[in-house]
């Protein structure tokens, strides 16, 4: 292991200089900036509201009022362990980076590439969803192509924003922090004033799924994908650290925090739209449960209003994924890890952004639901075009959470060996409590790959499988011994300057 020990007190510029990279990119974002996005990542009205039949129909109201709970209890630890290794080393390449001066290249490029994958995965998971809800409200028929047509033209709107600038990005996730708290309040506070309500009991005991060939336990587990999924994506604050202010601090906060705030206004928000249900089984028969619910509750124009204040939370959670995969791509490129790292790594003059990488990601994004369609239309009598949707979030929540895992197990054996100390730490750190968060991390991590391939995740798990050979095959014919990890940019602190003073010009 090669981590650089820093001191304190040094600023943001110089500590990227210690770690040999140029301030290549516009540092303008504040702490709430930073939190922000990851927020607006997670997104409660995304992830909860899209997934919310899938956990309904799994176990029914016990997977809102005791799974929500359970998985935010288990993903606070990842989120502390993260941002814990976020202040050590503050770059943009984040999970891979960490992966790399603890484990060696090797572990460095399978993260980078699990972690691209699952940010990918996200992208079009969250475009998707937006596509499928906006298309109605279009007045489109609510076909495949139009659903793809519809995503597409989401995206496009994504990278054009992303390619001209951190400042309006940073403005429009500050925003949307602030929309989904309010997004949140106007839909609790509807049905607390005006919604029939069950009994506060039947959160914790009313069970219920649509899994008729194996036990409960296992359908209850297998619903956890909606809270799982809903928590992927808060390592943009680690992506974005390069762009943010008191990076050591600030960037963990945003991390933890951005789990924490979400964990307790999602469990309000589905504490009191489950309660609010009148007809469990047709609830769970609906195509969107969760609008149905509103829709039986207040009536059409108010359920109409709320399928219109879901659909723009995931227009900026889309926005805030683009923008946090774009800058892993960018750092894995400038580091010479992908083909063509040379135009991916580009960085505009006029608007100090990653751009070649802005439209790499969304090009992917908009690749992977065309891939599995096309999948459907092979093999129609194998694979459901109805599955599509949890098939892509189980990839995105599998590729994130093993790129999560991957360096806190690094840094576990790392410690054990003596090779990560105290002084490695950066200003925000667990202290005696490092080593037991994490270990409960990686268990937690270990434990929800395994459940969200097992069946009826068999299309996630043949996909991701899929990939994941074509990757470590890959990796020992074309790139073992190539890849030496993180780069330095420049040999001197001169150098440095020069590369910021060109963009400058």
């Amino acid at each position: 292991m090669s981590g650089p020990v820093l001191a304190g007190g040094a600023s943001d510029k110089d500590v990227l200089h210690r770690f040999g990279y140029a301030q290549q990119l516009l540092r303008d974002m504040g702490g709430f900036s930073n939190f922000a996005i990851s927020f607006s990542i997670i997104s409660i009205l995304t992830g909860a509201v899209t997934l919310y039949g899938v956990g309904l129909n799994a176990g029914g109201p016990v997977v809102m009022g005791i799974g929500w709970p359970l998985v935010t209890f288990f993903v606070l630890f990842v989120a502390a362990a993260m941002a814990e290794l976020a202040s050590a080393i503050p770059t943009s390449g984040a999970l891979y980076h960490w992966a790399s001066f603890l484990g060696g290249p090797a572990w460095g490029w399978l993260t980078a590439w699990l972690n691209l994958i699952g940010l990918i995965a996200a992208i079009a998971g969250i475009d998707y969803g937006c596509a499928q809800f906006l298309t109605p409200l279009l007045g489109l028929p609510e076909t495949p192509a139009n659903f793809t047509v519809v995503f597409g033209v989401l995206l496009l709107s994504h990278a054009v924003l992303n390619h001209i600038g951190i400042r309006t990005v940073a403005r429009l996730n500050d925003f949307s922090a602030w929309y989904h708290v309010a997004g949140v309040a106007i839909v609790v506070l509807a049905l607390a004033f005006f919604a029939p309500k069950q009994p506060v009991a039947y959160l914790f005991t009313k069970t219920f799924t649509m899994v008729t060939d194996k036990p409960y336990w296992f359908a209850f587990l297998g619903g956890l994908l909606q809270a799982q999924w809903t928590y992927t994506g808060y390592d943009a604050s680690a992506h974005t650290i390069e762009e943010t202010k008191n990076a050591r601090v600030s960037a963990p906060w945003g991390i933890y925090l951005s789990v924490a705030v979400s964990g307790f206004f999602g469990y309000i928000m589905l504490a009191f739209v489950t309660l609010a249900i009148k007809d469990l089984g047709a609830t769970a028969a609906e195509a969107n449960p969760f609008i149905y619910i509103f829709e039986q509750a207040l009536g059409s124009t108010f359920g109409r209003v709320v399928l219109w204040i879901v659909t723009l939370a995931m227009w900026f959670c889309g926005l805030s994924c683009v923008t946090s995969t774009s800058r892993m791509i960018f750092a894995f490129a400038r580091d010479r890890g992908m083909p063509l790292s040379a135009r991916w790594a580009h960085v505009s003059k006029r608007w100090r952004t990653p751009a070649a990488a802005v439209w790499l990601a969304a090009a992917l994004s908009f690749f992977l639901p065309c891939l599995i369609l096309g999948l459907v239309a092979l093999f129609p009598r194998r694979l459901d075009f109805s599955k599509l949707y949890p098939a892509v979030t189980g990839i995105s929540t599998i590729g994130l959470y093993l790129s999560y895992g991957i360096p806190l197990m690094l840094k576990l054996r790392a410690g054990r060996r003596g090779l990560w100390t105290e002084r490695a730490n950066g200003p925000w750190n667990l202290g005696n409590w490092s080593v037991p968060v994490n270990v409960v991390a990686v268990i937690w991590i270990a434990f929800i790959t395994v459940l969200f391939v097992l069946p009826p995740n068999e299309l996630t798990g043949s996909v991701f499988a899929g990939t994941l050979v074509v990757l470590l095959a890959f990796y020992f014919l074309c790139v073992r011994g190539r890849f030496r990890g993180p780069l330095r940019q420049a040999k001197s602190q001169d150098d440095l300057l020069m590369l910021e003073q060109e963009l400058e010009k």
